[in-house]
């Protein structure tokens, strides 16, 4: 099988068919692409189309390919057979380093070598990945984020011994769905955006230990503060714009201000009480509603957010 040009794909493989892979599904479906599914849970395939059945008029409301079709979605329990025909391949299997490397080796092994083989891992390094592959050198990340058929970003990040061919189609891909593709330089654990909300994460546990604030007021502090900022052009670009002078005079100005805030650092400990109070203030903030309910707020605030900076004059 010739390996098609990244805006030619009309048949992709979702190996995996839980929460990221039913998205990913979902989307691959709205730009026209027919998607082949597997997933070894008897309820691999009912819920695959729960996903698509939410993600849907979502995706109608950000606009479908003039040739997309919900319905042109198949299921196997066999994935070879899902592979069969296959121009591109997403993996979405419970973050587990064995079963991951077990699985990309059984799938590289039975596809062609030029096709792209894509990870949805949120963490793991693609050179361990990749260690049982036969052609670890179309292997990449495809690190997507929750939900992927809504939310633009998704990682795109080689292994040591992945071909830069394959990082530049799986890129060009990603764009034609309608993603925003970050490719990696090099691989590091947690890639960029996880290790950017770690940080963020810890100073959560941090400020919860010294007591400083209740969750819902952190959270607050971010969506009704910096996060409405970030959303447009992210920090650095923020903060260049915080002083006349740009990022030069930011970082003289603050950096040194910033390690006067005795910020969590080294390793973080969540003890019993932490851990109570974490989960308690995040139940008491959700106040009842279930996480459908929410996922449905989030889609809806994400479509207007979306739509509000759709034409805007804003950096790429």
């Amino acid at each position: 099988m010739a390996r098609p040009k990244a805006n030619e794909v009309t048949c992709a493989a979702v190996i995996g068919t839980g929460l990221i892979g039913g998205a990913w599904a979902a989307l691959f479906l709205s730009r026209g692409i027919a998607v082949r599914a597997s997933d070894p849970s008897p309820q691999g395939e009912a819920h695959l189309h729960k996903i698509i059945d939410r993600a849907w008029p979502v995706l109608e409301r950000l606009g479908l390919a003039p040739d997309a079709d919900r319905g042109r979605v198949s299921f196997f329990k066999d994935r070879r057979e899902a592979l069969d025909g296959a121009q591109f391949v997403q993996e979405n299997a419970p973050e587990k380093l064995d079963l991951k490397i077990g699985l990309l080796a059984d799938i590289d092994a039975v596809l062609p070598p030029e096709i792209v083989l894509s990870s949805s891992t949120s963490g793991f390094l693609p050179s361990r990945l990749q260690s049982q592959c036969v052609h670890p050198e179309r292997l990449v990340v495809g690190h997507p984020f929750n939900p992927p058929y809504l939310v633009p970003l998704v990682e795109v990040v080689g292994g040591e011994k992945t071909e830069q061919w394959a990082i530049d189609w799986a890129a060009d891909f990603y764009a034609h769905v309608g993603k925003r593709p970050l490719k990696l330089k090099r691989e590091i654990a947690g890639f960029v955006a996880n290790r950017l909300q770690a940080a963020i994460f810890r100073e959560i546990i941090h400020l919860t230990k010294l007591d400083i604030a209740s969750i819902a007021d952190i959270d607050a502090a971010v969506a009704h503060g910096p996060g409405l900022r970030w959303a447009i052009m992210g920090p650095a670009l923020t903060f260049h714009l915080a002083r006349q002078t740009g990022i030069e005079d930011f970082i003289h100005l603050f950096a040194g201000e910033f390690n006067t805030y005795g910020l969590a650092s080294g390793d973080t400990v969540v003890d019993a009480d932490t851990y109570r109070r974490m989960v308690e203030g995040t139940h008491a903030e959700a106040a009842g509603r279930s996480l459908d309910a929410l996922s449905k707020t989030r889609d809806e605030t994400l479509i207007g957010i979306r739509q509000l900076l759709a034409g805007k004059d804003l950096p790429d």
